[in-house]
């Protein structure tokens, strides 16, 4: 008697692929959003009046009610008792939400408007908040900032639950599958989104020789529309998965409280928790000053207006280039053929270089900053596949600290003597950023895979919750304390491109040499107890 096999949605490559393509594409969509005004931050000074305490705080909103309302925490419970379908169209429903007050925020029609007038008399004072020096506004914040503020707070918790689910969804898909393979796509694909923002912000903001920092916004918005699409279509693809399995959604064990105990007296924890802060505090928050970093250490002279390199066609020509550099470099990793292999390395080699020349030609801080990503797309899965194989992850957590200080020091002193010099400033610029995106692959590719080598496995799942909250707390911190840090460095100086970026970046280089100090007592921690950071995970 022959038996029938039932095959279902998940034991087909394609409509695996296909879940995951949805997913990814809307963690890139809010990737995008998330820094949607950070290319832009000297537009908003001069058309909104946002100083850089203002720009900061407003930033550093994002993460506010993650850390200090726990949302953090309800989003996974949320997860838990819902399942990931539920939880995926709800979180892109609270993105487009806090999107649309973002946008409204920084609109024309808000100003002069009723609503302006309130939040210029309220939220100056916040109890217990102001005392306790946390509170996401203060007296003469602009009021576009508050509002910004509140639609920001909106779409971190949002984005917040987006990204625990997605990960989630990941697992029930490809779970016995090419589970590492999926998850690097997906983190490549989310991190390109970052270079997205910093080309096309800056596009349309200036489209048509009229400066609006409002479309920016609002293609950000339409982007989250796209989001909460193809969360929608991840629903239905989802749900039709489960009726073929008969399966339950595939849930966690709760955060319980009783955890935090255990979790709190763990040495491992906290190594890994404190260098997760310092490192995302070092990297995130500079993502949003970085473009105004640049325009005020490198000589741009705008090409003239008639010319190509001056035309919107060559935005999207320089983001297809973009495009290719990625893919490439990325297939590259999966080809086992070797002529195959190197032909696709050497094409995204060429690619680069052909992108930053064009970056170089445009005269752009924008398109200079978006190479960023582009390195860490390509050799990720590479860090990926050699802790699997040959370990030294505690290596590469203190390999990934020192460039990561080596980036920043670099941007603080060497990059302002090249003030003056067009090209040597945009070469040591280009370098700088893609070292520091290679440190961006080099620690997260060794951090979290040794979280369950650290943690018992029975309180794994509330020990990322908890690692993720206190990741949140740097990530609310940093942008405001850069914002304070340049106007008290800046007294008097009211050009968005004369900015002094040296004691922000001090700053945030100081926060590599903390990761260094405790990357070095994980690897003594290592030696000690036997905890095989060092080892493969593959054996």
């Amino acid at each position: 008697m022959t038996q029938v096999i039932q095959k279902t949605l998940r034991d087909s490559a394609g409509m695996r692929w296909t879940a995951l393509l949805l997913l990814a594409l809307a963690m890139f969509c809010s990737y995008i959003f998330m820094d949607i005004l950070s290319p832009i931050k000297d537009l908003m000074q001069e058309t909104r009046g946002w100083d850089s305490t203002a720009f900061g705080t407003m930033q550093g909103s994002e993460v506010f009610l993650n850390v200090f309302v726990f949302f953090l925490i309800f989003a996974g419970i949320i997860l838990d008792k819902m399942g990931v379908r539920f939880t995926a169209v709800l979180s892109g429903a609270v993105m487009l939400v806090g999107a649309c007050i973002k946008w409204y925020a920084v609109s024309e029609s808000f100003m002069g408007s009723g609503l302006e007038t309130w939040f210029t008399n309220n939220l100056n004072y916040i109890p217990l908040f102001d005392e306790l020096g946390v509170s996401p506004f203060y007296e003469g914040m602009p009021a576009s900032a508050k509002f910004a503020a509140c639609g920001f707070m909106i779409f971190g918790c949002g984005c917040e639950m987006a990204g625990i689910t997605v990960s989630r969804g990941i697992v029930k898909w490809f779970k016995g599958r090419e589970m590492a393979l999926a998850m690097g796509s997906e983190m490549a694909l989310a991190r390109l989104g970052v270079a997205t923002c910093m080309i096309f912000s800056p596009f349309f903001a200036k489209l048509g020789g009229h400066v609006s920092v409002t479309r920016s916004v609002a293609f950000g918005v339409v982007l989250m529309c796209i989001a909460l699409i193809m969360f929608i279509v991840y629903f239905f693809m989802d749900k039709k998965l489960d009726s073929q399995t008969g399966e339950a959604e595939e849930k966690d064990d709760p955060f319980k409280v009783s955890d935090i105990g255990k979790i709190l007296s763990d040495s491992g924890f906290w190594l890994v928790a404190l260098l997760c802060v310092l490192y995302y505090s070092a990297i995130f928050p500079f993502q949003k000053y970085a473009v105004n970093m640049l325009q005020c250490n490198l000589t741009l002279t705008e090409p003239a207006a008639d010319s190509f390199w001056a035309s919107p066609t060559v935005t999207i020509v320089q983001y297809v280039i973009m495009l290719v550099v990625a893919a490439a470099g990325f297939a590259s990793n999966f080809q086992k053929k070797a002529n195959m292999k190197y032909g696709l390395l050497g094409l995204s080699i060429i690619a680069l270089i052909t992108y930053c020349y064009m970056g170089y030609m445009r005269q752009s801080a924008e398109s200079i900053f978006a190479v960023f990503p582009l390195l860490a797309v390509l050799i990720t899965p590479i860090l990926g596949s050699y802790v699997d194989h040959k370990g030294k992850a505690a290596s590469m957590l203190v390999l990934g600290s020192l460039l990561l200080i080596a980036c920043h020091l670099t941007f603080a002193f060497v990059l302002p003597m090249f003030k003056g010099n067009a090209v040597g400033g945009i070469v040591v610029a280009y370098l700088t950023i893609l070292v520091l995106g290679a440190s961006f692959s080099l620690v997260p590719a060794a951090l979290w895979p040794s979280v369950p080598k650290l943690v018992d496995a029975k309180i794994i799942g509330s020990a990322y919750a908890l690692i993720f909250w206190i990741q949140n707390i740097g990530l609310w911190l940093f942008p405001l304390l850069i914002g304070k840090v340049l106007d008290k460095a800046n007294p008097g100086v009211t050009d968005p491109t004369q900015f002094d970026y040296t004691w922000p970046l001090v700053m945030l280089a100081s926060l590599g040499v903390a990761a260094l100090l405790l990357g070095l007592v994980l690897k003594v921690v290592d030696k000690k107890k036997g905890i095989g950071l060092e080892e493969p995970n593959i054996k």
